[in-house]
């Protein structure tokens, strides 16, 4: 199996997006800083943010489009890659929103954005609180990669055939929608009452991670590919139909990193979903199947930001021994089993098909 960095560098599609993505960020830049001093500190951690990344969902999306039909050069293909590019921009705005609500520390092993500015205020020895003034700073940065999303996408629309660009946007914008409605399940799910019936608690889980990643990461992108393609409907909801399982497949696999995942490749802190108090499958696969002294554990320090790596070490011996990480990693597999049987069923070109098999097996069998 090639590795998703290999994959996403076929027909130059990593080169072309980041190249998307400069020009769109050089544009960004002016207009910011003809709005007045100081401004460009918002653009400068975009371009430092947008510098990682695997670009995942823009090659689900290129790749369904060249699966569907889709050429492999001319306008139609340099609309994709923008589509590509405003996905990633719309994967960084949700990323600074998400930070802010649980408090991130560090995002892709370097500090994240509202931490970034908090420590500015400090430097600059500003007047107001800090903290307040990097989180104001981050949920406006972005806000302004909302913006700047929706114009890329809006830009790559606008060369396309009629019928096919009202379908994208609408495609687009709906993903967009259910993003920003998922992450208010999560804040949701996060204060309701968790541990009284775990089947509950787990479909909820399974809720939130559907409508805040596992659409917008695989499904929508799939869609969108088949959709600039001019596919019809019926490839379009096959296509769909192998993303959303690929796609819950690839959040629970980020659940079982946000605790066990090696803060040397994830570059998050050891544990850190567990001091953020993420309710996730894995959280009420343990509360359901634990012992006693394990539901304790987790019931007592999951949300406390103070545990320290004794007590994440003792969470995570508790969860291993629930059987919890054993039952995600086998719904892991027969998600990915029905995904990757959906894109076999399909009818797609074969070099495109090959391709996104490669890409699906990478976004669920990862380490980061």
């Amino acid at each position: 199996m090639s590795a998703a960095s290999d994959l996403v560098e076929i027909e130059n599609l990593r080169r072309d997006v980041d190249v998307a993505l400069e020009r769109h960020l050089t544009r960004l830049v002016d207009e910011v800083s003809a709005v007045g001093p100081g401004t460009t500190a918002l653009t400068d951690h975009l371009s430092t943010l947008l510098e990682g990344g695997k670009r995942l969902r823009a090659a689900f999306c290129y790749w369904s489009f060249r699966a569907h039909g889709g050429a492999s050069a001319g306008p139609a293909r340099d609309a994709v890659v923008r589509v590509g590019a405003a996905l990633e921009l719309f994967q960084a705005a949700a990323l600074l929103h998400d930070d802010v609500m649980d408090a991130s520390d560090t995002r892709r092993g370097r500090p994240t954005a509202h931490r970034v500015f908090e420590a500015r205020h400090v430097e600059q020895r500003w007047t107001g609180d800090a903290g307040r003034f990097g989180t104001a700073a981050a949920i406006l940065l972005g806000d302004l990669c909302l913006v700047a999303c929706h114009r890329e996408a809006g830009s790559a629309f606008d060369v396309l055939p009629p019928a096919v660009a009202t379908a994208a946007r609408d495609l687009f914008d709906a993903m967009t929608s259910e993003v920003v409605v998922g992450q208010y399940l999560d804040v949701l799910v996060q204060a309701e009452t968790w541990g009284d019936d775990p089947a509950a608690d787990e479909e909820r889980a399974r809720l939130v991670l559907r409508a805040k990643s596992a659409r917008y990461s695989v499904e929508r992108p799939l869609a969108l590919g088949a959709v600039l393609a001019g596919a019809s409907s019926d490839r379009v909801e096959a296509i769909s139909a192998a993303g959303l399982p690929l796609g819950e497949a690839f959040q629970l696999r980020d659940d079982l990193l946000g605790v066990f995942g090696d803060p040397a490749v994830t570059g998050k802190p050891a544990g850190d979903d567990l001091r953020e108090g993420k309710r996730t499958v894995l959280v009420a696969r343990t509360l359901a199947h634990g012992d006693e002294e394990a539901r304790r554990l987790l019931t007592k320090h999951l949300g406390d930001p103070r545990l320290t790596d004794e007590d994440v070490a003792a969470l995570r011996a508790a969860i291993t021994t629930s059987g919890a990480v054993q039952g995600v990693e086998a719904l892991i597999d027969e998600l990915a089993t029905s995904g990757l049987a959906e894109l076999t069923a399909a009818d797609l070109d074969p070099q495109g098909r090959e391709v996104l098999t490669g890409l699906a097996r990478a976004a669920v069998d990862r380490a980061a």
